[in-house]
């Protein structure tokens, strides 16, 4: 585009090139009673972009309960807030960084970090935990490696740099991201409730600022570039990836919350998608305002950058924000004082219109609204035509098989790996907040803030792509599900959700058919559990040469807990201890991972997450952390019972354990085994515990089974009427377990 004048009159054939729709072009060109030109064609195709107008999407994302006693901010701004008590909120948002991750693997993953820490510290908040969520190719496809270590690297970089603390995640491996990983990024930041600013252009005649790193030509085009799908044939003519500087970053945060604390600021937005473009157009029209600006007063690190440029460039480390013209001297002062740029690009005006200068012209002169609110998009919708044949399973072909054979099929799962060779590359404890192990259900976070109280955040992230493909609703109905056991699992009561919703092309309308059917089963779980959905990015297009991913909704959420109970492990604290089963003895087998490994595809429908028996367990799991005697406690989910047995085993630090399981009579092995049906929670806890174990489970109402105990034998044993009818060497399988990631590294 550097070619063509920033004033030249646009045509519908430029248009289409930059992912316009003719109706879209006819749209504007009507209301504008003009053609635009080429700068605000530009401004056009961004904000009308998916990945910033939500066109395709938005109507389904209403469905969300969003609101809550303790709610603060919901959808629409920079981050979602939720209130802690004593004065205090938290910020968090989670969103993706999938294209720029495929095209350049570190660079996409640091810039989607430094994306998310600076939607959270515009709102006011200091970042203090990261969280990930991962999903890579077959390790087998020549891609994958070098995926894995590139985009590991790149946010073990940027967030130890900046100093924020990676501290849970997630990682998925499977052959339908092969040519489309995806990389979500969560944040979460801590904030006096009367310290929280927002993206707001607000005050006639107050100036706008542009603080930060310079601006230059790096991610021309972005958010464009992440609304369409991607083709292996034109790799080479995609955009250059924005480059990221956590240093910088780092800088910025400090000078922000510096000149927040003064008060110097009335409101502030990241430039992050689109960049000035959606900076400036988002903050007029939160205020109902409109601006003034001068690019040619834009700081830039290359020479002779068109309007176009200056406007759809995503260079990191910037931000636009709005402050009163008495404050204009001492906000440069701070930034100044953190080698920073901060100058004053323009003003706010009334009129909802904004006006941009370059070279002494008008360039841009559009009406906010018309740039805010694109026309809306009515996407078919059509359940895919091949469910049933995904749904069929043949049982009979999995009842033949030996049990040692399905066992070593689950167990050599890529997925099902020690995350140490990922966890290293994070500094997890920086900023000593982190409290137990993190990368286990769920991450402990102390609010050292908060004094004479015990305050603790919990968070984690999940997900689970072969439900989602199989059946979106329970999918998205699941993903809430575990996540909220995760939390409670360490004795934190959910308080707030933000997702990532990762799906193909709108322009299916089976994509849109799971896009609907998703959202209701979040939505359905969320009203049944009392939870909001706060905040929450899509990312749609994500499929190569016609070959789509999996839809992979994902959550992240965060749990509050104030108390003196201890967090509860998930790994066997003692090498002398019974084991039980609360909740179904037996679980689903459709989209299970027994299932998609024993016949080498994602088969068979999911069970139903009874949710009425979910509230009871997480009842049950509130009662029980309230107890002084010790206990280990983990979720049963990706794997079973077995593989959830065997982590526990695999976390501990004690060396020999041993763990023998007793399949109960009148049980389907396979789905006492193997199956997946949430809720069922595996306890680890001394013989003496075993009455008042049960009685808790009985008091919740959800079934109690004993199925064996841990020892020192230093064997996995499972027995079927008193006879062995599986043993592994404990070691042996550790060993494995542990090797499997290393060779990504």
């Amino acid at each position: 585009m550097k070619w063509i004048s920033d004033t030249v009159i646009s045509t519908l054939e430029l248009a289409k090139e930059l992912s316009l729709s003719r109706e879209e072009y006819e749209y504007i060109c009507g209301k504008l009673a003009r053609k635009p030109n080429v700068a605000e064609l530009g401004i056009f195709s961004s904000m009308y972009s998916e990945h910033c107008s939500y066109k395709s999407s938005r109507k389904y994302l209403k469905r969300f309960p969003t609101s809550g006693k303790r709610v603060l901010q919901g959808p629409g701004e920079n981050a979602g807030i939720v209130d802690i008590g004593h004065g205090y909120a938290v910020a968090f948002k989670m969103e993706s960084h999938n294209h720029p991750s495929f095209i350049e693997p570190y660079q996409g993953a640091a810039t989607g970090v430094g994306g998310i820490l600076r939607d959270i510290f515009t709102m006011g908040a200091r970042p203090i935990a990261l969280m990930d969520s991962l999903c890579f190719g077959d390790p087998r496809n020549s891609k994958t490696p070098s995926l894995v270590r590139g985009v590991v690297k790149g946010i073990g970089d940027y967030g130890n740099a900046v100093g924020v603390p990676t501290v849970a995640g997630q990682t998925f491996f499977h052959s339908c991201y092969n040519q489309n990983p995806l990389v979500n990024a969560f944040a979460l930041g801590l904030v006096k409730t009367t310290d929280i600013y927002r993206g707001n252009a607000t005050g006639i005649g107050n100036v706008v600022v542009y603080v930060g790193a310079k601006t230059g030509r790096d991610g021309v085009h972005g958010a464009t570039m992440s609304s369409k799908e991607f083709s292996s044939e034109e790799e080479l003519a995609r955009p250059t990836v924005q480059v990221g500087d956590p240093f910088t970053e780092k800088l910025l945060l400090e000078a922000t919350l510096e000149a927040m604390s003064e008060k110097l600021m009335v409101g502030i937005q990241d430039m992050g998608a689109a960049g000035l473009t959606s900076s400036s157009f988002e903050m007029a029209h939160r205020a109902g305002t409109g601006l003034s600006l001068d690019l040619d007063k834009v700081p830039t690190r290359e020479t002779e950058m068109s309007a176009y440029e200056l406007l759809l460039s995503e260079s990191q480390e910037r931000m636009l924000l709005v402050c009163e013209p008495k404050n204009l001297d001492r906000l440069r002062q701070v930034y100044e004082k953190w080698d920073l740029h901060a100058e004053v690009i323009g003003e706010v005006i009334g009129g909802g219109r904004v006006l941009m200068q370059k070279n002494g012209m008008t360039v841009v002169d559009l009406p906010v609204e018309l740039v805010t609110d694109p026309p809306k998009v009515e996407r078919p919708l059509m359940a895919p035509s091949d469910l049933k044949q995904r749904w069929f399973v043949d049982r009979n072909k999995l009842l033949l098989g030996s049990l040692e054979k399905k066992f070593e099929s689950v167990f050599e799962a890529t997925s099902f790996a020690n995350p140490e060779p990922i966890i290293q590359q994070y500094d997890s404890m920086v900023g000593n907040r982190t409290e137990g192990d993190s990368f286990e259900d769920a991450a402990v976070l102390r609010v050292r803030e908060i004094p004479g109280k015990n305050v603790r955040l919990a968070l984690t992230v999940d997900g689970n792509p072969r439900v989602s493909w199989l059946w979106p609703l329970e999918g998205g109905r699941r993903a809430i599900a575990e996540a909220a056991i995760n939390l409670a699992l360490k004795g934190t009561q959910s308080i707030g959700v933000t997702d990532c919703l990762n799906f193909a092309s709108p322009e299916n309308p089976e994509t849109v058919w799971q896009f609907s059917e998703t959202v209701e089963g979040i939505s359905i779980a969320c009203e049944a559990l009392g939870i909001p959905v706060i905040s929450g990015n899509v990312s749609l297009y994500n499929e190569t040469d016609g070959k789509p991913i999996y839809p992979t909704p994902m959550i992240g959420m965060v749990g509050l807990s104030e108390g003196k109970e201890k967090v509860r492990p998930s790994a066997f604290h003692s090498s002398s201890l019974d084991l039980a089963l609360v909740g179904l003895p037996e679980g689903g087998i459709g989209g299970s991972l027994l299932a998609s490994q024993w016949f080498q595809r994602d088969c068979g429908q999911p069970e139903e997450t009874d949710l009425k028996s979910l509230v009871r367990t997480l009842n049950f799991l509130s009662k029980i952390k309230t107890k002084k005697f010790d206990y280990a406690i983990h979720d049963i989910s990706d794997g079973g019972l077995l593989l959830a047995a065997l982590e526990m085993a695999f976390y501990s630090r004690l060396n020999g354990l041993g763990i023998e399981i007793s399949i109960p009579r009148e049980v389907d092995v396979d789905a006492f085994l193997f199956g997946e049906t949430v809720p069922r929670i595996l306890v680890a806890y001394d013989t003496t515990e075993s009455t008042e174990v049960e009685m808790l489970a009985n008091q919740a109402g959800i079934k109690f089974t004993a199925i064996g105990s841990v020892n020192e034998q230093g064997q996995l044993v499972v027995k079927q009427g008193g006879a062995k009818v599986l043993q592994r060497d404990l070691a042996q399988l550790k060993t494995k377990w542990d090797q499997r990631l290393r060779g990504f590294f």
